[in-house]
């Protein structure tokens, strides 16, 4: 009996570690330049790979905006950004996921990016073009 619990509690223990290790879950989005509060983002698996949807925008220009920006050739143009899938097809790689893209509905453009965690509270998104790159600072939302 006693080892059974043990395991149970170890087994307990490692999944709780590895969930709070993980992306997935919901994010406030922080605008790097601004400094303001921009959004809360969704973390989620598709199949083996990490994608995010907006959930909430806090305090949007209008209403309920549509991505007019996207490019005319992408499934997200002119379509709603609340519930749009902005993080697409990460990949898992050591202490990071990347592979995968973002795109900003603000402006349409699709980066390549990765994305890690400087803790269990603290996301890291890093957009690229080429050599030059951004990087926001997203936090965990209770």
């Amino acid at each position: 009996m006693k080892k059974l619990f043990i395991v149970i509690f170890l087994s307990l223990g490692i999944t709780g570690f590895s969930f709070a290790q993980s992306p997935i879950g919901k994010w406030k989005t922080i605008d790097d330049e601004t400094g303001k509060e921009k959004s809360i983002v969704e973390f989620y698996m598709k199949g083996d790979k990490l994608h995010a949807k907006i959930n909430k925008l806090i305090d949007p220009s209008e209403p309920d905006p549509v991505c007019e920006e996207c490019d005319e050739d992408d499934d997200r143009y002119n379509k709603k950004v609340i519930g749009m899938e902005i993080v697409r097809d990460l990949e898992k790689d050591d202490d990071e996921w990347n592979g995968g893209t973002v795109l900003d509905p603000e402006n349409g453009k699709v980066y390549t990016c990765k994305v890690w965690l400087e803790d269990e509270k603290t996301l890291k998104l890093r957009g690229y073009v080429a050599f030059f790159y951004r990087t926001q600072t997203w936090y965990r939302v209770e």
